[in-house]
C-alpha cells in the first residue's frame, strides 16, 4: 500500500492505495465519484476522461500513483455554485447526448479542446473527438454542442470568416 495525495475537484485528498490501482477505479471506488465511467478498460472509448493538471486524460491509462500531487477535475467538479459549466449547458441545450454513458468523457474532452483551441470548426471538433466513442448518436448534436459552447465561451462572438 502507498499513500497518495492530490487535489480532486478542489478538495485535498490523501488515501492509501495498492500500487496497481488505476486512477479511474480510485475515483469511482474510493472517492465515490461515479460520473467518471468505465467503458472499455483499454483506453479506446474515452468515457473515463478526467482532467489532470488541466489536461484531458483517459483515467483508465494511469496509475493513481502517477498523479501524486496533481490537480484532478472530474465531471462532478465542473459545475460551480449550482451552475452548469458552459459545455454541460451546451450539451443539455443541443441534446448532445442520448443514453448519457459517454457524455461525461465527451464533456471533459470538449472542455480541454475549447481551452486549447477556442476557434473551433466542425472538422476540428470531429478530429479532436476521435478518442471518444458514442454508440448511440451520429455525433451531430455532440459536435453542435461543442461548437455552441466554444462560441459562448468566446463571449458569443462569431468566428472570423
Amino acid at each position: 500500500m502507498t499513500t497518495v495525495s492530490m487535489t480532486v475537484n478542489g478538495k485535498a485528498v490523501s488515501e492509501n492505495v495498492e500500487d496497481r490501482t488505476l486512477l479511474v477505479y480510485f475515483l469511482r471506488e474510493q472517492l465515490r465519484l461515479t460520473g467518471t465511467h468505465i467503458g472499455c478498460d483499454t483506453s479506446q472509448c474515452g468515457s473515463c476522461v478526467v482532467h489532470v493538471n488541466g489536461r484531458a486524460v483517459k483515467s483508465c491509462t494511469m496509475f493513481v500513483g502517477q498523479v501524486e500531487g496533481a490537480d484532478i477535475t472530474t465531471i462532478e467538479g465542473l459545475a460551480k455554485d449550482g451552475k452548469l459549466h458552459p459545455v454541460q449547458e451546451a450539451f443539455r441545450e443541443n441534446h448532445g447526448l442520448q443514453c448519457g454513458f459517454c457524455t461525461p468523457g465527451m464533456i471533459m474532452t470538449a472542455v480541454d479542446m475549447i481551452r486549447r483551441k477556442p476557434e473551433l470548426d466542425r472538422d476540428t471538433i470531429r478530429h479532436e473527438l476521435e478518442g471518444n466513442i458514442c454508440r448511440c448518436t451520429g455525433y451531430h448534436n455532440i459536435v453542435s454542442a461543442i461548437e455552441d459552447a466554444a462560441n459562448k465561451m468566446r463571449g458569443g462572438k462569431e468566428k472570423a470568416a
